[in-house]
């Protein structure tokens, strides 16, 4: 098996971002691998099409660092900007191919696979997926029979619907609002003020709220969900009880605990991966841990991209 200088675990913008980072220091053996069919899943499945892919993500002012000159644009425009990237700079990548487990050996990494019965061999290893590989749940049960109209995007979304839409980060407040024209929608969020969208978003929800577009259900969690007749009872812990055609999450991703441990990361006592924050890597020398399951970076792909630039001058021991 070929011995790689890199191997970098996750296709999207961070993972990509190292990758051609790498190649431009002259790391010429880098390999990307992703499990899904293509790079860049999370905003190919979760974004909405044309939505706003911000430089500045959530009000945070990121000065890129690095040789990758992102700039804010679409959900279209910023896929087409990391196939080029691919491309141009020859990443020898591996799509439809899960990691198993990382285990290190002497020196090298062995990266086990489902699409290889031998392990990929390298030298420095980057775990470099995000929280949103999988939408949050919520803690309540949601019945079978519900499956079909309760969601986790628009994907499945029908004009005339009455809609609750839950959460308060951008992904909730983009789906409220557009679907706002042409549906009956409230967004409920359990605090009293949306607070976690970027302030663009924020004032559109405030506008949609003012001219009644969408109603909203502040400062209340639910409590459960029930079958009502094909329909969405949501029983409010408020005591408060409505009917909705369809309930759509957008609450977020969860920290991939399983993967990690098998990636053979240490956590702390919360779950949360443990690393060095100057340089990201783990407790194990050459394995690296980059994106949103390492910071609080709410998808940041300015910030995933300057994690990226530093972790490959640490590789090669530059200031």
């Amino acid at each position: 098996m070929e011995l790689y200088d890199l191997i970098i675990i996750g296709g999207g913008p961070g993972g990509i971002g190292a990758a051609v980072e790498a190649k431009l220091f002259g790391i010429e053996k880098v390999l990307l691998i992703e499990k899904s069919d293509n790079h860049s899943d999370t905003i190919r499945r979760f974004y909405k099409d044309r939505k706003r892919v911000d430089k500045d993500w959530q009000g945070k002012n990121v000065d890129l660092i690095g040789n990758i000159k992102f700039t804010d644009g679409t959900k279209e425009s910023t896929l087409d900007y990391f196939d080029r990237l691919l491309k141009e700079h020859k990443i020898d990548s591996r799509f439809n191919c899960e990691v198993l487990e990382v285990k290190k050996e002497g020196d090298i990494f062995k990266v086990w696979s489902a699409c290889e019965n031998e392990p990929f061999l390298g030298k420095n290893v980057i775990v470099a997926i995000g929280r949103m590989g999988k939408p949050n749940k919520p803690s309540y049960k949601i019945p079978p029979s519900l499956r079909k109209v309760v969601n986790f995007n628009l994907d499945k979304c029908s004009k005339g619907e009455k809609i609750l839409v839950v959460g308060g980060g951008d992904s909730a407040v983009e789906y409220a609002y557009d679907l706002g024209s042409a549906n009956d929608v409230t967004l409920n969020y359990r605090r009293d003020k949306i607070t976690r969208a970027n302030p663009y978003n924020i004032s559109l929800i405030k506008k949609a709220f003012k001219e009644n577009k969408v109603k909203p259900k502040l400062g209340v969690d639910i409590e459960s969900i029930e079958d009502k007749d094909g329909k969405v009872k949501v029983n409010f812990k408020n005591k408060e009880s409505e009917i909705y055609d369809r309930v759509i999450y957008a609450i977020g991703g969860t920290t991939p605990v399983d993967f990690l441990k098998k990636c053979s990361i240490e956590l702390d006592e919360k779950n949360r991966p443990i690393f060095d924050e100057n340089n990201y890597e783990t407790k194990i020398k050459g394995l690296y841990i980059t994106g949103d399951i390492a910071f609080d970076s709410g998808g940041s792909i300015a910030i995933a991209l300057n994690q990226g630039y530093k972790i490959v001058k640490h590789i090669l021991g530059v200031e």
